[in-house]
């Protein structure tokens, strides 16, 4: 009989996180997952002709050569260069087996054309977003906000934290509705419109993250991995061989064995698992989550960067639902050979966004518009899975499905949600140094 104090089941990038979180205090840790490959529903696809196989797309044509060198992401993320996932990944020391690279560029669609996101005070004044009001306006929010400083009052301006609501903050400085929706969107990285009416301490906390970001690089806030986020699961199998946990392939999972509605063992292949925590993705436990949602993802391959974004190798695009009449807002993604992704001169445009209608391709037809041509589309619509309880009961703690963004915010609240429902405690670490080493080769 084999006991250990956790066992993960899925190599998704939250549960590698976790696991690594779990081995790095301690704890003895097992790892299955009934793929054969790493990375569950956020996986690299490589080579290319799995890709299509995958989709059942017949392909790739003659004209796509040397498949081995793609490697597709099917829920492309970026990070944040000071974000709190970076935070983690430092923390549990897997960046040792990883190499970041900078994005080239963060884009906003307004009124029909490609912009750059403006969020320092150079890039303000430069920018065709914003008259020249507006630009003065913008630009004295910003210092507002770089110089807030929560444990000293006098650079609140009356502004309450807690109270003031971000609706509120911006019609202080008196913004006009496109800065409010390329701040609130590109900048502070909010997906729908209801920050507008919460207080105003997580927006100034946000648009804050995105500037330093930014400082960190220059060309954009986000990092993304050389050879795709594939390279985290991997990078974790490593690291938990080092904790002497041990990480187990290509296992079918046939039962989680319950006592008295507490999770006990897992059965895989003939042989029993012990444990006092599961922690697992969405497809171990169909019966403990629901639907909350669809999330439509078409990846684009081209031949050519994507136009208005001055020949950036990757970058990301976001459009403000309110440019689609939308609720929710519409991602793009670009990456390329530059990240070692694609062969020589390709590009890996994928677009995101909530489900919204009966028809969701449609829904992202104006993104396609602007990647044009396209030489081959994969098109998934996947449901958006969440755990019906807490687990603190059951002790089976369970992942949310990945979102629409893409940048990893909201995956980054749920591993510090389940940590802290797995052990009881917060997550905290010092700081960050810096991660991409490589930001000016080019």
């Amino acid at each position: 009989m084999q006991e250990y104090d956790v066992i993960v089941l899925g190599t998704g990038i939250k549960e590698c996180v976790l696991s690594g979180l779990m081995s790095l205090s301690g704890k003895k840790v097992l790892h299955i997952d009934k793929n054969s490959y790493h990375g569950g529903e956020s996986a690299s696809i490589s080579p290319l002709e799995e890709l299509y196989r995958r989709f059942k797309v017949p392909g790739p044509p003659k004209s796509i050569r040397r498949g081995k060198e793609w490697n597709v992401d099917l829920v492309p993320k970026f990070f944040l260069a000071t974000g709190q996932l970076v935070k983690i990944l430092v923390h549990t020391e897997v960046t040792r087996y990883l190499d970041f690279k900078v994005v080239e560029g963060s884009y906003v669609f307004k009124a029909g054309k490609v912009h750059k996101v403006p969020a320092t005070e150079e890039d303000a004044q430069s920018s065709d977003l914003m008259g020249m009001f507006d630009k003065r306006r913008f630009k004295k929010m910003l210092h507002f906000v770089l110089n807030f400083d929560t444990r000293n009052p006098r650079t609140h301006q009356d502004v309450d934290p807690e109270k003031t609501t971000t609706r509120e903050l911006f019609s202080r400085f008196d913004l006009g509705q496109d800065v409010i929706e390329v701040t609130g969107h590109a900048i502070a990285l909010h997906s729908s419109e209801s920050y507008l009416d919460q207080p105003c301490l997580e927006t100034i906390n946000r648009i804050r993250r995105y500037c330093e970001s930014l400082s960190r690089h220059n060309s954009s806030p986000y990092l993304y991995p050389l050879y795709g986020l594939g390279e985290l699961p991997q990078g974790y199998a490593r690291l938990s061989a080092e904790y002497g946990g041990t990480f187990l392939l290509n296992k079918p999972v046939d039962e989680i064995v319950m006592d008295n509605g507490k999770v006990k063992a897992v059965k895989s292949d003939g042989k029993v698992f012990h444990c006092k925590q599961l922690i697992c993705d969405p497809s171990y436990v169909p019966n403990r989550v629901r639907k909350m949602g669809r999330v439509v993802r078409v990846i684009c391959l081209l031949n050519h960067p994507v136009k208005n974004t001055h020949e950036a190798s990757s970058c990301q695009i976001i459009i403000p639902q309110a440019e689609l009449n939308r609720k929710a807002d519409v991602y793009i993604c670009v990456v390329s050979y530059s990240h070692s992704l694609a062969s020589d001169g390709m590009y890996i445009a994928t677009v995101s966004t909530t489900v919204e209608t009966n028809n969701p391709e449609k829904e992202v037809e104006p993104a396609l518009e602007l990647l044009e041509p396209i030489m081959q589309k994969f098109v998934s619509v996947t449901n958006v899975l969440v755990p019906n309880e807490d687990g603190r009961k059951s002790q089976i703690f369970v992942s949310r499905s990945y979102d629409a963004t893409n940048h990893f915010d909201s995956e980054c609240e749920d591993i510090k949600d389940m940590y802290r429902r797995i052990t009881g405690a917060e997550l905290c670490f010092g700081k960050p140094r810096n991660l991409s080493h490589n930001s000016d080769d080019d």
